[in-house]
């Protein structure tokens, strides 16, 4: 009888450390989560996978010879993340470039929502080894979008190929997702 009152009185106890271990593991797994992201773009940075682009380049005139014997056709793609619920396409859906010019196109979006949504677009080339000779002066991008119920917008992109890139290369697809970022933007807000 004694050891039956002993193994009552221990499971309280065990309920407890199974609970606490539960719960070290689902806040683990949690904060694990979070440190993909920037994991990620860490990895993607160092191997140049998934066609990650690089931030503002600085286009110089004088040190860019414009190659006018050859046409790279540069395709745009824009779409949403899930949660996102912004009208985002490009203006023009493909244009032709010749390697070293500087050329300027436009991305539409439009907030038809009740309500201010703040919204980040993250880039993608592909073929992903032509990641690197895509270069951008100016972009949309680079920084944070804010757009009030109802508002819309045409965002610059201004980008030349680089004089270097492979002639194998004809063709190139710069790709925007586009993530509603407005949580993120009010918890950093209220700091």
């Amino acid at each position: 009888m004694s050891e039956q009152v002993k193994q009552e009185s221990q499971t309280p106890q065990n309920n407890s450390r199974l609970v606490l271990k539960l719960l070290l593991g689902a806040v683990g797994m949690f904060g694990f989560g979070f440190a993909l992201v920037p994991l990620y773009d860490v990895f993607c940075d160092i191997t140049g996978l998934n066609g990650k682009t690089g931030g503002r380049y600085s286009y110089e005139a004088v040190e860019v010879e414009v190659d006018e014997e050859r046409l790279v056709t540069v395709q745009f793609r824009a779409m949403n993340n899930a949660n996102m619920s912004w009208q985002f396409e490009p203006v023009e859906s493909q244009v032709q470039v010749h390697p070293g010019e500087l050329t300027e196109v436009m991305f539409y979006a439009r907030n038809p929502s009740s309500s201010t949504i703040v919204g980040q677009a993250v880039p993608s080339v592909s073929p992903f080894r032509a990641a690197d000779y895509l270069h951008k002066t100016e972009c949309f991008c680079f920084s944070q979008q804010t757009l009030m119920a109802g508002e819309d917008i045409n965002m610059p992109l201004l980008f030349f190929i680089d004089q270097d890139i492979p002639e194998d290369v004809t063709k190139l697809t710069l790709s925007y997702t586009l993530f509603d970022v407005t949580a993120n933007f009010q918890q950093a807000a209220s700091l």
